[in-house]
């Protein structure tokens, strides 16, 4: 009988091997915890965002104005324009105001989309619907904003909306509003470089 038992690989005096359910359980329930706590934090992240930044350029709000209600000017101060020398570019619509539409798709840097001038209010304000395709969907609003000061112009240019749940979840791993923020300043700064060579001439 003895000789039998071990044949069979039992033995009353001993316990039965663990398991590998036992040992996985512990590790599924850490894993599901984490990840219901990271879509709490996720979801307590802010549904609203801004980005603004703000420029004084040296030159009247029409020349100013200019450079943004038409789209096909925008190449040459973009910040996003040079990111990718094989974007395919449409224009459709009104060529500048209110209507005007600018469809682009390229590279994962500057993604696919369209931008649509919603309201064109001249010299003082322009309204943009903007739709992002890729790398991810999402849709918010650009405004430009004009504000004389003597002979020069404050330039105040912002984006704003809603975030999805996605977007929330980026704005945990990076700032959006430093990298946007970012690209702001530079489009600015590139804007007043283009106002001052047209305004000097």
């Amino acid at each position: 009988m003895a000789v039998e038992n071990q044949e069979k690989g039992g033995n009353p005096g001993q316990p039965a091997p663990p398991k590998k359910q036992s040992v996985l359980m512990p590790i599924l329930l850490g894993l599901a915890a984490i990840i219901v706590g990271l879509v709490i934090v996720i979801a307590m992240q802010p549904a609203d965002f801004r980005v603004e930044r703000s420029a004084t350029i040296p030159a009247p709000p029409e020349e100013v104005f200019a450079q943004v209600n038409d789209f096909h000017a925008w190449k040459e101060w973009s910040p996003w324009a040079k990111l990718d020398p094989q974007s395919k570019e449409t224009y459709e619509g009104p060529a500048a105001g209110t209507g005007a539409i600018f469809k682009w798709s390229g590279n994962n840097e500057v993604g696919e989309g369209m931008m649509t001038v919603t309201d064109s209010q001249p010299n003082e304000l322009i309204r943009i619907k903007l739709e992002f395709i890729r790398p991810f969907a999402a849709t918010n609003t650009a405004e430009f904003a004009f504000k004389p000061e003597g002979d020069q112009t404050l330039v105040t240019w912002s984006m704003f909306g809603q975030n999805t749940f996605m977007g929330k979840a980026i704005h945990l791993v990076m700032n959006m509003d430093k990298m946007v923020g970012g690209n702001f300043e530079q489009g600015l700064a590139q804007m007043k470089s283009v106002v001052e060579a047209a305004h000097a001439r």
